[in-house]
């Protein structure tokens, strides 16, 4: 589904990625760790469309979509939930939900409805704040809100950029088990994120990421490789 190849990306002259090698599959949920600062968000940003590579290809479906803008990637099925989640403010929770249906812009209002009911039968808490401002719900609410607006559009691959920073355990095991859900769909998961324990149930396989570049790659079910790669991203 996803292939890409000697991906380079700079911040000004900042050599951020660094000839990154990658590979996800129909279905496979892939984490992304490493330590902070090493260019993990930054390889999410540029498949999304939000920095343009300098060098390199990024092929979705057998279409290159390096150099494409972030609003027609999204449209070829690619959902990206940011970091800072970008709940849009002086907007309702419904309000914002609606806003994913630009990823999917040949759907029916009917069926874009019949969406959005399963995505509340998902978050009944989003339901339940409908009419409230989304950036007046809690940390956890936020996020949830974040990767439901995402899902409104049905996307094939999804970026996922630290889901679980600071929130309640029980919300962390509630985006995981979402997480888990939705690679039963079918859908492509690429995971950034520092909970190594809890991401690895929900992955298929991980990267190690230092300084832009891959330096490890295993099964989140292997013990071996799972140790190996505690022992990558110790401080």
């Amino acid at each position: 589904m996803l292939d890409i190849r000697d991906l380079n990306t700079h911040y000004g002259t900042s050599h951020i990625i660094q000839g990154i090698d990658l590979e996800v599959a129909d279905g496979e949920v892939v984490g992304v760790f490493g330590r902070n600062g090493v260019g993990k968000s930054t390889l999410l940003k540029t498949i999304a469309g939000w920095i343009r590579p300098t060098r390199g290809t990024i092929t979705f479906n057998d279409e290159r979509i390096d150099g494409q803008s972030a609003d027609r990637i999204s449209r070829h099925g690619i959902g990206f939930v940011p970091e800072d989640r970008r709940i849009f403010p002086g907007l309702t929770v419904e309000e914002n939900l609606t806003l994913g249906y630009l990823q999917a812009p040949g759907r029916s209002g009917a069926e874009n409805r019949q969406v959005l009911e399963r995505i509340y039968a998902r978050f009944p808490r989003l339901a339940e704040r409908r009419a409230q401002n989304g950036t007046t719900l809690s940390g956890g609410e936020q996020q949830m809100l974040a990767m439901a607006r995402v899902m409104i559009g049905k996307p094939r691959l999804l970026l996922i950029d630290e889901p679980s920073e600071g929130l309640a355990p029980m919300i962390v095991a509630d985006l995981f088990a979402f997480v888990r859900e939705m690679k039963d769909t079918g859908c492509a998961i690429l995971l950034v994120e520092q909970n190594v324990h809890q991401a690895l149930t929900a992955c298929d396989r991980f990267i190690v990421i230092e300084r832009g570049r891959i330096v490890l790659s295993g099964r989140a079910g292997d013990k071996i490789d799972a140790a190996r790669l505690m022992e990558a991203i110790a401080f």
